[in-house]
């Protein structure tokens, strides 16, 4: 009877936690979170900045991630970890990663997104029978914002960032720029992490690049519907941001200069429909990537609409988007 019991409480203890973990979700999916990554890079700390940019409103949280590697070998000590552990919140210790997140909150306290005097929690999680395992600190201001440092262990960034997601969920991952990209036939094969997260990320993913002197949203539309919902998500995120927008489209040769007139009379009506203002329209002549790296380089942030392609159709006929990303000399947002 004590063990039927016992696995009664267990089976009520287990439901309860899953409708609390669903309460959550249900909680996050009310608000717009932003999931910054950083490397210890100087070009991954720009995902910081971008963040803060777009973080000052109160409907959206900022979570900071940096995925470590598994230590089941214990190479970082059983007491350093245990205390550090318990200390989360002094960031007192060299461990891997801590000091990335921790220069990542001098960066919010330099351009003035500091989270200091606002309520704060550490929390700790076992996963990969690994000594420091997933902790967090999470700060809360009174007003709902939430601004949160994660140290996630997995087996490889790009897998941690992904199941990072599937915790959340997010509405845009943030990525600083890599050192150096991976063609189309080497990344069928071998894919670097912000290309592999560029690729399988359900939410919308930007590459951030340094943008302090520039500013302005080139919004790009091709007349799609696809291209119609990214019009009305970048515009919104422009309105956020205070930045103003201006909507871009390509015509392949002079006899399409009407259509993508069409294309951008049609983005500027909507955003026009939801109250939202741009500030200038342009219409590019030739390859639709060269054009937009060339007319859109000079704005804070290009944004482009994702292309469902194929693997093989991206290795003989590559990606629009893909090659801005690659090209252009600001950061770039991949809508989806």
């Amino acid at each position: 009877m004590a063990l039927g019991r016992a696995r009664k409480s267990n089976g009520r203890g287990v439901e309860q936690a899953r409708r609390e973990a669903e309460k959550l979700r249900e909680e996050r999916r009310s608000r717009f979170r932003i999931l910054a990554c950083v490397d210890g890079s100087d070009a991954s700390y720009e995902a910081v900045r971008m963040a803060a940019r777009l973080g000052t409103r109160q409907e959206v949280d900022i979570i900071i991630l940096y995925v470590r590697a598994i230590d089941q070998g214990m190479r970082s000590g059983g007491l350093q970890v245990r205390v550090a552990r318990e200390n989360m919140l002094e960031w007192g210790l060299d461990l891997p990663g801590i000091k990335y997140l921790d220069h990542a909150i001098r960066i919010l306290n330099d351009i003035g997104f500091s989270p200091d005097g606002w309520e704060a929690e550490a929390s700790h999680t076992d996963t990969w029978n690994d000594p420091v395992g997933d902790n967090k600190v999470e700060y809360r201001h009174a007003d709902g914002r939430s601004v949160v440092l994660k140290l996630k262990t997995a087996p490889d960034v790009a897998a941690g960032i992904l199941d990072q997601y599937e915790l959340g969920p997010y509405n845009l991952v943030i990525l600083g720029e890599p050192s150096r990209w991976r063609g189309e036939l080497r990344s069928f094969f071998d894919a670097g992490v912000d290309q592999k997260i560029m690729t399988l990320a359900p939410c919308s993913v930007m590459i951030a690049r340094a943008s302090e002197r520039k500013k302005g949203f080139f919004i790009c539309t091709d007349g799609t519907d696809m291209a119609a919902d990214s019009v009305k998500q970048a515009g919104v995120l422009a309105h956020f941001a205070d930045e103003p927008i201006t909507i871009f489209s390509v015509a392949r040769t002079k006899k399409e200069k009407d259509l993508a007139e069409e294309h951008v009379a049609n983005a500027v009506a909507t955003l026009k429909s939801m109250k939202i203002d741009v500030e200038a329209t342009k219409i590019g002549t030739g390859d639709p990537a060269e054009q937009i790296i060339r007319h859109g380089s000079s704005s804070r942030l290009i944004v482009c609409t994702n292309q469902h392609l194929t693997k093989m159709q991206r290795l003989f006929h590559g990606s629009v988007t893909n090659a801005v990303v690659r090209g252009a000399r600001t950061s770039v947002l991949n809508v989806r």
